[in-house]
């Protein structure tokens, strides 16, 4: 279902300029929800639905809490408290207006939009080196710690041999479900960096590692640029991968092999 609040005015300072920070002006705000309120519909009640007056309370909240550079840094933050906040809704876009910019032309309004959406993304997460549990321990944390994700649930830990013949030690691995409304490609860049935070050096392919964190699942979405595809290509055919994700997602189907996981 989706939820939209038109031509909210909110008075505050928000600018590049010294001046834009101290003299108020207003800013108009569109704010688009989609939202599960189904069963809201059905029983006519307001707690199985978004509160739009809360929504809007969040919006003058984040608007006036701090001061600006940037709309789109202004636009940024509501949406991931919208998202944050609201658990029913499953994507957020809001386009700040600021119609009075000190802009020397002629001109009718300007904004900016910023769009996210919730997905259930699934990890794997491997080691084969170091204290392998705690490193993957540590990595989950470290996951739970990013703005825009929460972790849902693990699976437990296996142990495996390597594979490709290039690693020699034994690996730990497990699973992960998370809650994530960052894009693909900002989730994948968090994890380069918490690899990294944890040791991980990329030298010899399929060599063994302190920790290895793929992206298996992003939602539904099928994705393939140059250094991210998704569903992940390998997974089907290592058990290390799909034995932790029968755990958690079995029923899940691959958007790509149109297979459930419980039967790869």
């Amino acid at each position: 279902m989706k939820i939209e609040i038109s031509s909210l005015e909110i008075v505050t300072t928000h600018g590049v300029h010294d001046f834009e920070k101290v003299t108020p002006k207003p800013f108009i705000f569109d704010i688009s929800l989609e939202a599960d309120c189904e069963e809201a519909a059905l029983q006519d009640d307001l707690s199985k639905t978004v509160n739009y007056s809360r929504v809007c309370e969040l919006v003058t909240k984040v608007a006036t809490a701090k001061s600006y550079n940037l709309i789109e840094s202004l636009a940024r933050e509501c949406v991931f408290s919208i998202l944050e906040n609201f658990s029913r809704v499953t994507s957020a876009a809001v386009r700040v207006s600021k119609p009075q910019a000190p802009v020397k032309a002629r001109f009718g309004n300007i904004s900016v939009t910023y769009a996210a959406e919730r997905n259930t993304v699934y990890l794997s997460l491997g080691s084969s080196l170091g204290e392998r549990e705690r490193t993957i321990k540590s990595a989950i944390n470290m996951l739970g710690s990013l703005r825009g994700v929460k972790v849902v649930r693990t699976s437990s830990m296996v142990k495996t041999a390597p594979v490709g013949g290039v690693a020699k030690n034994e690996f730990v691995n497990c699973a992960a479900e998370i809650d994530c409304f960052l894009t693909p490609r900002a989730l994948i860049d968090k994890i380069h960096v918490i690899e990294a935070r944890l040791g991980r050096v990329r030298q010899e392919r399929w060599g063994d590692r302190t920790i290895d964190i793929d992206i298996v699942f992003f939602g539904d979405k099928v994705i393939a640029e140059d250094g991210l595809a998704i569903p992940h290509p390998q997974y089907p055919g290592r058990s290390f991968v799909t034995e932790p994700l029968k755990q958690l997602c079995p029923e899940k189907v691959c958007p790509l092999a149109h297979k459930a996981v419980k039967d790869m």
